[in-house]
């Protein structure tokens, strides 16, 4: 039996200041004494957040958090370390940038579709103070103190959006699984983007190793998670990824490119053994994370071995000469000018 329970926000930190590329900027508008300030709703949308912005009912289901009774991954402080350390994980792939495309330096208005624990639009929002960063989620757990350009909404990325001013950038990260109709969130991405903007969509896919292991307890578990997730109505992985989705929208598609990041520090490459660092550690919490509310409402499965099978797909993963691996894609799209 689920149970709703009331939890405190966690504090997450901004991702780095580096200068990315062409997007230098100039110097924002003034702001207070601290240069942040609490939760507000931006004024070109219609949506509005909680009236504090400082806490939300959490449903407490085999011991983690969720923000509803239908979305699979968790939203308890658990998660929310783990996205903050995927976070790390993506700014390393991209030697310290925030998108795999340059985000121009005359961007008034992003979005960030999913934003999690905030922590990609508030480096966005410091990187360019000039600009509007508008980041939703279908729950609150950011930081109530943030920067004076940004902007966090309560809202479902589902429903028809109804911002009254296009965006210039609107970027999706780590949502696979989150919509069960991603061709009308495109359409709706595709209409409220400015003539000539930018929609980007990474994403990680499934853990593979270098040499596959016979009835390894890593197939096991990700047969389990596709048969779960196409009884669910949705898709994992990296469907909702394809250009052919995009284009259907009346995107352009400007690049796609997928990097294998090695799990742990396994490579050579001083830049991706930092990278799969953190990857391994968002990975071995994402086994869980992933797959406990999956199979239990649809396989039937008890939440022990739920638990107990991604105890042991870590220790597969784990095993000295096992080099895994996760493949993290990037899709950048256009809409293009009439």
């Amino acid at each position: 039996m689920a149970e709703s329970v009331q939890v405190d926000p966690q504090s997450s930190g901004a991702g780095d200041n580096t200068e990315h590329g062409d997007e230098q900027s100039n110097a924002g508008p003034q702001s207070p004494a601290s240069g942040r300030r609490s939760l507000e709703k931006s004024q070109s949308s219609t949506k509005s957040l909680s009236s504090s912005g400082s806490d939300f009912q959490q449903i407490l289901e085999n011991e983690r958090g969720y923000a509803n009774e239908s979305y699979f991954m968790p939203c308890d402080e658990q998660e929310q370390t783990r996205l903050a350390i995927t976070h790390q994980c993506f700014t390393s792939m991209l030697s310290g940038q925030l998108s795999f495309q340059n985000i121009p330096r005359n961007t008034k208005r992003v979005l960030d579709v999913g934003t999690g624990i905030g922590d990609w639009a508030i480096a966005v929002a410091e990187r360019f103070p000039n600009a509007e960063v508008v980041a939703t989620d279908i729950t609150c757990f950011q930081p109530a103190d943030v920067p004076p350009n940004l902007f966090f909404e309560i809202d479902d990325a589902q429903d028809e959006w109804t911002y009254t001013e296009p965006f210039d950038f609107i970027h999706i990260r780590g949502l696979s699984g989150a919509f069960s109709d991603w061709a009308a969130v495109y359409k709706e991405a595709h209409k409220h983007l400015s003539a000539n903007g930018i929609l980007e969509v990474a994403d990680f896919g499934a853990i593979t190793t270098t040499e596959p292991i016979p009835d390894s307890y890593l197939s096991i578990y990700n047969g389990a998670c596709l048969s779960a997730a196409e009884k669910s109505g949705i898709t994992l992985g990296l469907d909702h990824a394809k250009t052919t989705l995009l284009e259907s929208a009346g995107f352009s598609i400007a690049k796609v490119r997928t990097l294998d990041i090695p799990l742990g520090t396994w490579s050579p490459d001083p830049q991706k053994k930092l990278a799969g660092k953190m990857a391994l550690i968002s990975a071995l919490e994402s086994l869980e994370a992933t797959s406990l509310r999956l199979l239990t409402r649809h396989m039937d499965w008890k939440a022990e071995d739920v638990r107990d099978l991604c105890g042991k797909v870590q220790e597969e993963l784990m095993r000295p000469g096992v080099r895994p691996s996760i493949p993290c894609q990037f899709t950048v799209a256009r809409k293009l000018m009439i």
